[in-house]
């Protein structure tokens, strides 16, 4: 199995909006919570000059706030941080993905402005940390220097469940994909591309009628695997022998539980 180095940041102090019965934009209760860090490991499909970005996160958590033209809505959403420990400026192209596993679904983070608002007041209430979605992230991060302190940059991940089911407030096991964060593409026996992706598991001991963010809890370890992919038309990775630009559009990504085996298969030889 892969294995990733983690390392975990305690301390820190979150503030978490309530569900429901909570007024918008007020924080439930304070509470502590850990961060994880992701730190760059090798896969045997790597090949080239493949580049990693140090990943740092929080596990998931809810919001309830007035969404234009879809109403009052119960959101789940993910703060991290990304490192730039590489020695070269790189482009993060990030997509996340949430999968659901006892009730099989696939959800894609979204760029809300109005929610992104509502969790900066929560967690960036000074502006400080000046927090980024999917596509403002999206800009050259200049490599940390040595014996200084790191070069930070903070984003938030929105996931918002408009299907009629309403089967992700009702998870209680799901994986979050994460890709953008290294350069790495590789292509198997069957022409099938895929991207090397980081893979966090958790795990939920509430329901539908308990929806309370500290009951979500990371299972340890985070694993990069080679995640199959489907390309727009014009995407996909730079042909053998052209520069990478950094700066291609993020895949969609397909069916997981599949496609994670098969990585993982293939990881292991």
């Amino acid at each position: 199995m892969v294995k990733t180095w983690i390392l975990r940041r305690s301390g820190l102090l979150a503030l978490f909006v309530g569900v429901l019965a909570v007024p918008h934009g007020k924080a439930q209760t304070p509470g502590n919570f850990n961060e994880h860090w992701v730190r760059q490991q090798s896969n045997v499909q790597d090949k080239g000059d493949i580049w990693v970005l140090d990943f740092g996160f929080w596990e998931p958590r809810l919001i309830t706030v007035d969404i234009p033209g879809r109403g009052r809505k119960l959101l789940w959403y993910m703060k991290y941080e990304i490192v730039n420990n590489t020695g070269q400026a790189h482009t993060p192209t990030l997509d996340f993905e949430v999968v659901t596993l006892d009730k099989p679904g696939v959800y894609q983070d979204e760029v809300l402005p109005k929610v992104q608002e509502a969790i900066q007041k929560i967690e960036d209430p000074t502006g400080f940390l000046d927090i980024k979605n999917t596509v403002t992230i999206r800009r050259p991060l200049s490599p940390s220097k040595k014996d200084a302190q790191p070069h930070r940059v903070t984003g938030v991940a929105i996931w918002d469940d408009t299907t009629k089911e309403q089967s992700l407030r009702d998870t209680t096991r799901f994986s979050i994909f994460v890709s953008g964060l290294s350069n790495g593409w590789s292509v198997d026996d069957n022409n099938k591309v895929r991207r090397k992706t980081l893979q966090l598991n958790f795990r939920r001991l509430g329901d539908r009628f308990y929806q309370d963010p500290r009951e979500i809890q990371f299972v340890p370890p985070a694993e990069w695997v080679y995640r199959a992919v489907s390309f727009p038309m014009g995407g996909g990775p730079a042909a053998p022998g052209v520069k990478e630009t950094d700066l291609l559009p993020p895949p969609n990504i397909g069916p997981l539980v599949p496609l994670r085996k098969a990585s993982l298969e293939k990881s292991n030889k």
